[in-house]
């Protein structure tokens, strides 16, 4: 009887374990850039009181459960933190906010709004916020620090041994905060989209790595010469040069503001030579309603056709990494090395190591006939990695005339 009451008392309170949640994974608004974030000092610089601060988490277990700050050097601070429909007030004192208990009356994801009633020197420093309780049970809330929304993907199987010379496919922007890029057309060697780049700039982007140890390096001053793509050709107002960081290889842009809602067209065409290949890309001009080439890169050690073919939504910027990116991909299509066109209509999911544990915010589906796929916003949606799903055939083939 003794063990047992020892092991009731055990289970007792670990079922309510206290769970912090660092101040480096929140995230601020209305400017996202409005307060420091880092995994060494947790959240710093915090002036001005129209700036609010957030943390988003998935609460399993509806129930109540408590909140309070830890912070360095804001005594005297007034708080308020907002936890669903209920607000509770807070002065730090000797290094502590606490803001009581707060009802959850529904298990999903919940925000934790923390604002200020005044504006503050910015010398303090706020470390964690603490939450315990028994809807604190499985909480689940991102503990790292990278902030980002987790990449995801759309893989396309193509018919086995298939000599596959163009890929064509859309995008539909639905949501696009800035650091998004809608990628369209990915193969082996390379990719090609769209991106936010800031609030006044947009690109249509196509890239082609290297081969060797350039599809690794970080330089591109380490990459072999004959391991280097050349640029062969450009569009009028594209901007061509090279890339590193995450491989190395040549890369296009143009700046263009492509508009939420407004459909932009992609189709990557490739001629293998030998050893070499040379993949051009090209986009549909909406105000032209003509193609115009992008760029046309000559692949060294290849000399196949299109491969590995995939979309992609990546959130390349963590500061605002709590929005929402969605789009819609669709119709893809394939034409074979004798002109001959296949619709592609399955897709599989899958997506980056963000995604594994610590960003679940992350799903796939048809919508409109299309493929759709959504990130961040810690929103309700989960797509089991390599889930396939499949959309309905258009049986309509593109009809291009590229220059």
């Amino acid at each position: 009887m003794k063990y047992n009451l020892l092991a009731f008392l055990f289970l007792a309170s670990i079922a309510h374990a206290e769970l912090t949640v660092p101040a480096f994974t929140a995230y601020s608004e209305p400017d996202f850039r409005g307060v420091e974030f880092s995994k060494k000092q947790g959240l710093t610089g915090w002036k001005d009181a129209k700036q609010h601060v957030l943390w988003f988490g998935e609460i399993k277990t509806a129930g109540k459960l408590t909140a309070a700050l830890r912070v360095k050097g804001d005594d005297g601070r007034d708080l308020q933190l907002t936890v669903g429909e209920a607000s509770r007030e807070a002065t730090v004192t000797n290094g502590t906010a606490s803001f009581g208990e707060f009802e959850i009356r529904k298990a999903g994801y919940v925000k934790f709004e923390l604002t200020s009633k005044a504006d503050a020197d910015g010398k303090g420093l706020i470390e964690a916020l603490v939450l315990d309780g028994p809807a604190v049970k499985d909480a689940h809330f991102n503990l790292e620090p990278r902030r980002n929304a987790s990449s995801v993907h759309l893989f396309y199987p193509t018919p086995k041994d298939e000599k596959v010379a163009m890929f064509y496919n859309e995008v539909t922007a639905v949501e696009e905060p800035l650091y998004s890029f809608y990628m369209a057309c990915g193969f082996s060697r390379g990719y090609f989209g769209m991106q936010i780049n800031s609030e006044t700039e947009r690109r249509i982007i196509f890239s082609v790595w290297d081969a060797g140890k350039g599809q690794s390096a970080i330089d591109r001053s380490s990459v072999a010469a004959d391991d280097q793509t050349q640029l062969i050709a450009k569009g009028e107002g594209v901007e061509a040069s090279v890339f590193g960081h995450e491989g190395t290889g040549g890369h296009s842009h143009l700046v263009y503001p492509w508009k939420t809602g407004q459909t932009q067209k992609f189709v990557v065409a490739v001629k293998p030579e030998k050893s070499r290949t040379t993949y051009s890309g090209y986009w549909f001009q909406p105000e032209k309603q003509s193609w115009m080439l992008i760029a046309s890169f000559r692949a060294p050690k290849d000399g196949n056709f299109l491969r590995g073919l995939h979309s992609f939504s990546e959130n390349f910027g963590g500061q605002n990494g709590h929005q929402q990116r969605k789009a819609l991909f669709g119709p893809q299509w394939i034409a074979n090395a004798d002109g001959k066109w296949f619709e592609l209509t399955t897709a599989t999911f899958s997506h980056d190591g963000t995604g594994k544990a610590n960003r679940l915010d992350r799903f796939m589906g048809v919508q409109d006939g299309r493929f759709f796929l959504s990130h961040g916003g810690f929103i309700k949606g989960f797509t089991k990695f390599g889930e396939p799903f499949h959309r309905p055939a258009t049986n309509e083939p593109p009809t291009l005339k590229l220059p």
